[in-house]
């Protein structure tokens, strides 16, 4: 059995280890990839902080990374349409006896040499877009880009809000604009995050404890307030101050994860305006193909997204980087 090596987080101590492991051997319907890029993510931050927990997982071990992208280096029985070669990025999950297990959480990913994935979670990549912008399109993008066109159902001319421009928030508000929402409101307290917002085609980058918040909310969307407001920061102040600037029948669309409560703290008002709370995750495999074929035809860049490249070794410190902020980095890839 050939070896390889892989980041592993051993949940019994939430220890992250790279270490040497088999490498996998595809079965029938899956390929084996030779990973070229993978995304480090606040998900991952929060999987060896304990915030998160695997649902589904066999074992007290898995490779983390669920943003992967690299080259088919074998196929399994009974795979067609595949060779080795082919430029691919990897979908984060995939639906299991009615279930949607996420690679790199509910199986192993791709912070590893090699990772095995179910030849239907493939995506082909054009020779024109790097492994290191793909690897980040199946979450850090498609998550945003299906809250903004799916749950949101954002239309053109649309004022929304975004909380948190931190890696989704700065991709949402990129993605905002490319459908035609004006304005684009971004929201956060750090001021480089503001200014990346802005660098991203945010219109307007307020910080929430601006004592002029609602008045400058209200002033950009003519009066009437936000149509969507999108909260990517999962903190349950902002959800409240998000209600307070919403338009009559908008919507709030939950992103970020807690397991805080949710309060509405004027119900009477809320069912008067007939506003609307959805709850939002991930994305479906659609998004992951629109998303390359757009980037494909120049209608998206994600050249800036990219804050550095690490080698798999440094799998630690790029998740240190991304829990302190340091560099206020969008997004950190590995290069196994």
């Amino acid at each position: 059995m050939e070896r390889m090596r892989a980041a592993r987080l051993h949940l019994p101590d939430r220890s992250l280890v790279v270490e040497e492991v088999d490498r996998p051997v595809p079965g029938p319907g899956e390929v084996l990839v030779k990973v070229e890029a993978a995304g480090v993510c606040l998900s991952d931050v929060h999987l060896i902080d304990g915030t998160l927990s695997p649902m589904y997982l066999e074992g007290d071990a898995f490779t983390l990374g669920h943003e992967v992208a690299g080259t088919v280096a074998a196929t399994g029985p009974d795979v067609t349409g595949w060779s080795p070669g082919a430029r691919v990025v990897l979908q984060a999950g995939e639906e299991r006896r009615g279930r949607t297990y996420t690679r790199g959480v509910d199986y192993d990913g791709g912070w590893a040499e090699y990772a095995l994935a179910t030849a239907s979670t493939l995506v082909a990549l054009p020779d024109t877009l790097s492994f290191e912008q793909a690897a980040i399109i199946p979450d850090a993008v498609s998550t945003p880009w299906a809250a903004v066109t799916a749950t949101g159902d954002v239309r053109p001319a649309e004022a929304v809000g975004v909380w948190g421009a931190g890696g989704l928030g700065a991709h949402a508000v990129q993605l905002l604009r490319a459908v035609g929402a004006y304005p684009v409101v971004a929201v956060d307290p750090a001021p480089a995050a503001r200014e990346r917002a802005l660098e991203f085609g945010a219109d307007l980058a307020l910080d929430p404890a601006d004592p002029r918040f609602g008045e400058k909310v209200l002033g950009a969307s003519g009066g009437v307030g936000l149509a969507a407001a999108f909260d990517f920061a999962g903190v349950p102040p902002v959800r409240e101050q998000a209600l307070t600037v919403l338009a009559p029948k908008g919507r709030l669309v939950l992103v970020g994860l807690t397991d805080q409560p949710l309060t509405v703290t004027d119900g009477t008002l809320f069912s008067y305006f007939q506003q609307r709370i959805l709850g939002h995750y991930g994305s479906e495999s659609h998004h992951v193909k629109q998303l390359v074929r757009l980037a494909e035809g120049g209608r998206l860049d994600f050249s800036r997204s990219i804050t550095d490249v690490l080698p798999l070794e440094e799998a630690a410190s790029a998740v240190r980087r991304m829990e302190t902020k340091e560099g206020d980095p969008v997004r950190l890839i590995l290069r196994p």
